[in-house]
């Protein structure tokens, strides 16, 4: 049986959002690299679709109680939010977001090209494939930031 220690349901429920994030975050970016290589947009509109719904339903929950759960651990644990390990996390959270938070539009855009050039029957245009670089080249920041914090939180190194 699980003790009902609150520092430990808080760091249960923490860690758990945490691989939900990074979790959905490379299955979905996986899903919509093969669709992408695949390149018949019947492919890419439902999997855009699904990685769209994927977003709402896991990623967004998670990244709310992320700083929820990691404020209380902080507060029931001792630490400052100055400690330089979890200032650089902060920075990090602030870094990830600041690449996902438009690439859940871009995503939304993509599937919306998609789904046009399914119903006029034509290849995926142009501005997909623009679309599609910017969705790439934000995932970069965003997915290093993720694995950073991952290492900040488990090494605390003092920086």
């Amino acid at each position: 049986m699980i003790a009902a220690d609150p520092y430990m349901l808080v760091k249960l429920l923490h860690v758990l959002s945490s691989t939900v994030v990074f979790g959905t975050g490379i299955g979905t970016a996986f899903q919509m690299l093969m669709a992408h290589r695949d390149g018949r947009p019947v492919v890419v509109a439902r999997v855009a679709a699904q990685v769209v719904w994927a977003d709402w339903w896991f990623t967004t929950p998670s990244v709310i109680v992320q700083p929820l759960s990691g404020l209380a651990l902080l507060h029931m644990a001792g630490f400052s939010l100055f400690e330089p390990w979890i200032a650089a996390s902060l920075v990090l959270y602030g870094i990830a977001g600041a690449a996902w938070i438009p690439v859940v539009f871009i995503q939304r855009d993509m599937r919306d090209i998609a789904e046009a050039a399914v119903a006029a029957g034509s290849d995926l245009p142009a501005a997909y494939h623009r679309q599609f670089r910017r969705w790439f080249i934000l995932g970069w920041p965003g997915f290093g930031a993720v694995v950073l914090i991952f290492a900040l939180m488990v090494l605390k190194p003092d920086l």
